[in-house]
């Protein structure tokens, strides 16, 4: 699964990061962090406020990918305080390669679900004992719900996300052989025609199909005639 930071991409982004920046002075807060999951390519957005060393150091080393904080909230439809988390492998891995770069363990982390499926991930985190942490999460949770809604919104109505739910994207072989299957030809034809095996002609349609929420192969050629990725023949 990909991690892209969203503060990288071109095209006139919105200042996700400013806004993170705006929230944690606002209410006290050390970082801030969004991720969400795309719902066609399961590909991982994300922005922050914690320093470049240890970004470059989570997305190098796919720390995304077993980060309790986002597992849990994952699943939740509530807020997820770290200090409630269990202390499994994953957390003491990913917490004590935070902690060498000075980095705090109390935080929590707010899902928000949205129309398409995805869920998104606010996490803002301080460096404050426990007592404290919990005084402040109780002042302030109704405001990071809310700025957890916000960023949502504003993410997924970006152009780049946006840009990419409307026209899912379809590698080259997968765009040719659904193009052969709206021509009317087998699957059997199609494998002869490019000279590749039936199987993998098989695996190149069911890929398709998932990309496009397609049930049916047939369905699938509809959804990219109707997206323009392939013509009709």
């Amino acid at each position: 699964m990909e991690l892209i930071d969203l503060a990288d991409m071109p095209n006139g982004k919105s200042d996700f990061v400013g806004h993170l920046r705006n929230v944690c002075e606002s209410l006290g807060l050390e970082y801030a962090s969004y991720a969400s999951t795309h719902p066609l390519s399961g590909t991982v957005h994300a922005f922050t406020t914690y320093p470049d060393r240890w970004k470059n150091h989570y997305m190098e080393h796919g720390l995304h990918l077993q980060d309790p904080t986002l597992e849990k909230a994952a699943r939740s439809i509530a807020p997820v305080d770290w200090g409630r988390l269990e202390r499994s492998a994953n957390f003491q891995s990913v917490f004590s390669q935070a902690y060498d770069f000075g980095l705090p363990d109390t935080g929590v982390t707010i899902p928000v679900r949205g129309p398409f499926g995805e869920v998104g991930l606010f996490s803002v985190s301080a460096p404050l004992p426990t007592d404290g942490w919990q005084k402040l999460r109780t002042q302030i949770i109704g405001n990071l719900q809310s700025s957890a809604v916000y960023l949502h919104d504003a993410v997924m109505t970006s152009e780049t996300v946006m840009k990419s739910l409307r026209f899912p994207h379809l590698s080259s072989r997968e765009k040719e052989i659904l193009q052969w299957v709206a021509a009317g030809k087998s699957q059997q034809d199609i494998g002869d025609i490019l000279s590749i095996s039936l199987r993998t002609v098989e695996v190149h349609l069911r890929s398709t199909r998932e990309k496009l929420f397609a049930l049916t192969t047939a369905q699938a050629v509809g959804r990219g005639i109707s997206l323009g990725l392939i013509t009709p023949s």
